[in-house]
C-alpha cells in the first residue's frame, strides 16, 4: 500500500472513530437521563399500612393484609358506636417498607390497581380507591363507594364523574380498574389524567387558575390507596373490606428526556444508513 493511500485509510478511520463515539456518548447521555428520571420512582418496591388514620370509632376491629404488589387488604368491622363519623385506613407506596415513599414535584409517574370494594351493607357509604395526598394540592381522592354506586375523581385541581361523563356504576363486589398518571402533557404543563376500566379522564393541567394555583403536586407527597366505611349507631354488624390487587407504578419520562433519547437513536439510525 503506497504512502497516500496509507493516510487516506488512517484519515478514514479516525473519521469513523470520531463519529462514533460521539453519537455513543449522545446515546449514553439519553440512557442516563432516562435512568435518572426514572430513579427515584423505580426505586418503589413495598407498601405500608395504616390503621384507623380516621378513628371515630376505636371500638371497631381493624385487619390488614399486605402481600404487595399483588395484594393488599384493609377490613374494618364493627363500625358501630352512639357517636363518630367514620374509620378510615391506608397503604401507601414505599422504597423502605417502613415509611411512605416522598413524591417529589417532577417525580412523574404511571399507577394502576384493581379495586374489589364489599359494604356489609352496602349502605351507610362504604368507599375506597386511590389517596393522593399531595404537597401543593392536599388530598386527590379517585374513588368508587357502594350507596351511590360512583366512579368519581376529585380533589385538588379536577374533578371528573365516570358515572355521570361515562355511564360507569359501581357494584359493592364488582372488580374495577383504576388508573392515574402524573405527567409534563404537550403544552410543557404538570398535569394529571385518571382511567377506569380503559376509559380515561380529560387531562387536567396545574396552573394558577386551579386548586391552589401551584403548577405541580410539591415535595413531600403521598400516594396509595385507602378504606372508609361511614359509622352506622344502628347496626352492630357494619363494616367493609377493600382488596386492592395488580398493583403496579412506573416512572414516566420528562419530554426532554424522551427527546434526548430519540436523538441518540437517531444518530445510529444515521450511521446504519451510511
Amino acid at each position: 500500500m503506497n504512502t497516500n493511500r496509507s493516510q487516506e485509510f488512517f484519515a478514514q478511520a479516525v473519521s469513523f472513530l470520531q463519529r462514533n463515539v460521539y453519537r455513543a456518548a449522545l446515546v449514553g447521555l439519553g440512557l442516563g437521563a432516562a435512568t435518572g428520571a426514572r430513579a427515584q420512582v423505580g426505586s418503589i418496591n413495598s407498601a405500608v399500612i395504616q390503621q384507623h388514620v380516621f378513628n371515630d370509632i376505636p371500638g371497631a376491629t381493624f385487619t390488614g393484609v399486605n402481600q404487595y404488589p399483588s395484594l393488599i387488604l384493609l377490613s374494618d368491622q364493627l363500625v358501630s358506636a352512639p357517636t363518630g363519623f367514620a374509620n378510615r385506613d391506608v397503604w401507601q407506596f414505599s422504597n423502605n417498607g417502613t415509611s411512605a415513599y416522598q413524591f417529589q414535584h417532577n417525580d412523574y409517574f404511571q399507577a394502576s390497581l384493581t379495586l374489589d370494594l364489599v359494604g356489609t351493607p352496602i349502605t351507610p357509604r362504604k368507599e375506597g380507591g386511590f389517596l393522593f395526598s399531595t404537597a401543593s394540592n392536599g388530598d386527590i381522592q379517585f374513588i368508587v363507594d357502594t350507596d351511590g354506586h360512583e366512579v368519581v375523581q376529585f380533589g385538588g385541581i379536577s374533578f371528573w364523574s365516570f358515572s355521570a361523563n361515562n355511564g360507569l356504576q359501581y357494584n359493592s363486589g364488582a372488580n374495577i380498574t383504576l388508573g392515574l398518571t402524573y405527567f409534563q402533557d404537550g403544552n410543557g404543563k404538570n398535569a394529571l389524567e385518571f382511567s377506569a376500566n380503559g376509559i380515561n379522564s380529560p387531562v387536567f393541567e396545574f396552573g394558577p387558575s386551579v386548586g391552589s394555583g401551584a403548577l405541580d403536586i410539591g415535595d413531600g407527597s403521598t400516594l396509595g390507596g385507602y378504606l372508609q366505611v361511614v359509622n352506622d349507631p344502628a347496626n352492630p354488624a357494619n363494616g367493609g373490606t377493600a382488596i386492592f390487587e395488580n398493583i403496579s407504578i412506573s416512572a414516566v419520562p420528562e419530554p426532554g428526556t424522551l427527546a434526548l433519547l430519540g436523538l441518540g437513536a437517531g444518530a445510529l439510525l444515521l450511521r446504519r444508513r451510511r
